[in-house]
């Protein structure tokens, strides 16, 4: 008997490097301008090729942006090459909604004639550096990005991640890819414009990362959440860069960036946010409805599981106290809200993995759902916010 010596495999286990450049200023385009300006890297004795891309909201907010974008490059032109005018396109999840306007990003890229080395800073929302790095991941499969994120939300969670992608079939992110950006700058001053709904907005996630990660952060949060919500800066700030610091290091850390494995503990929360953003056709802020479920998860870990019902019920008040309703009427719909189980189940793969908690800074996965007692947590996070709507309401009058 003779072997063939073609048939057979071979397995070889493989890493990329990479490097998550992250930088923290007050003002970008301004003092700290040098700070964007040492990460263009130059090739080959040439200027750095970079195309500005922003968010309509942001270029509303910030009229004299394109100026500014023009006095960076203008004042380092032996260093930068700006490639055409700063490009704008719609904010919010409409980018996100509209396959079209993919497809003009990547005319735009491709008229422009940038390439692997050429460098693409997109100044916006998370919806937009959604997109627009989903353009930039999948053009000569891969350009360099630079996100400069504009709301809190961005700057604590979205933007540090590796995930970029666009909405489709009613679905959220359903069409994406994962891709490392070159580099991300939170700014405090692009948070000057954004709205007392936006600015609230983004701490559903620094509550969703202390929860899973840093009980000391959770207890800050607690204390603090008022005058977050009255944005505070002097403790808003630190919470930021905490949380984008916390989500840094799970991805950079944590042996799963690209979501390879069953669990994604980071989206915490998430099957019913996304669930409930789709069903209310975006009327809802992603973090609006991150904190919802976030709720929601929090309850139904003191119902099912082991975590004190006393820290289900300090999640949600430290939420309220941030500013959130935890209320929509998307909620009173469980049943076409537990469709996002398996909608969830199906974007990751495999088995459905949810990630519970027994404790603040302590995590676990589960498998299955008990779908009476999360009818049971989807209700009491509703009735509880009600209740605290009806207290504050009576406070005032009285």
């Amino acid at each position: 008997m003779t072997t063939d010596p073609y048939t057979g495999g071979v397995d070889a286990p493989f890493s990329v490097p990479f490097v998550h450049r992250l930088r923290f200023t007050h003002d970008i385009f301004g003092a700290d301008q040098q700070v964007l300006a040492d990460l263009l890297e130059c090739a080959d004795g040439q200027p750095a090729r970079v195309q500005f891309w922003a968010d309509s909201n942001v270029v509303e907010a910030h009229p004299d942006l394109r100026t500014k974008v023009q006095q960076f490059c203008a004042q380092r032109s032996s260093h930068v090459e700006r490639v055409g005018n700063l490009q704008v396109v719609p904010g919010g999840e409409e980018i996100k909604n509209e396959i079209h306007i993919l497809e003009r990003m990547l005319k735009i890229f491709n008229v422009s004639n940038l390439d692997r080395r050429s460098y693409v800073v997109v100044i916006g929302g998370g919806a937009v550096l959604d997109a627009v790095g989903f353009a930039v991941a999948i053009a000569h499969r891969g350009l360099r990005l630079v996100r400069l994120p504009t709301t809190t939300l961005s700057q604590d969670d979205s933007g540090i991640g590796v995930k970029n992608g666009v909405n489709l079939f009613h679905k959220k992110n359903w069409l994406g890819a994962f891709a490392a950006p070159w580099a991300v700058i939170n700014d405090a001053t692009l948070l000057a414009t954004v709205s007392d709904r936006d600015f609230v907005s983004g701490f559903s996630e620094a509550v969703k990362v202390s929860l899973l990660k840093d009980p000391k952060l959770f207890a800050e949060l607690c204390k603090n959440a008022k005058h977050i919500g009255q944005r505070d800066m002097a403790v808003a700030l630190p919470v930021i860069r905490r949380s984008a610091e916390l989500h840094l290091d799970h991805i950079t850390q944590g042996g799963d960036p690209f979501e390879m494995l069953e669990a994604r503990p980071l989206d915490y929360g998430h099957w019913s946010a996304h669930k409930l953003e789709a069903m209310s056709e975006f009327r809802l802020r992603h973090g609006e409805a991150v904190a919802m479920g976030v709720a929601i998860d929090t309850v139904y870990s003191s119902l099912a599981h082991d975590l004190p019902e006393a820290v289900a019920d300090q999640v949600i008040q430290c939420l309220l106290d941030l500013g959130f309703g935890l209320q929509c009427p998307e909620l009173q719909q469980t049943e076409t809200l537990l469709d996002g189980l398996e909608e969830f189940r199906q974007h990751l793969g495999g088995r459905l993995t949810l990630t519970m908690l027994n404790h603040v800074g302590d995590p676990f996965d589960i498998h299955e759902v008990d779908r009476q007692h999360m009818c049971a947590a989807i209700d009491r996070v509703a009735s509880l916010s009600k209740q605290a709507k009806e207290n504050d309401g009576n406070c005032q009058t009285t």
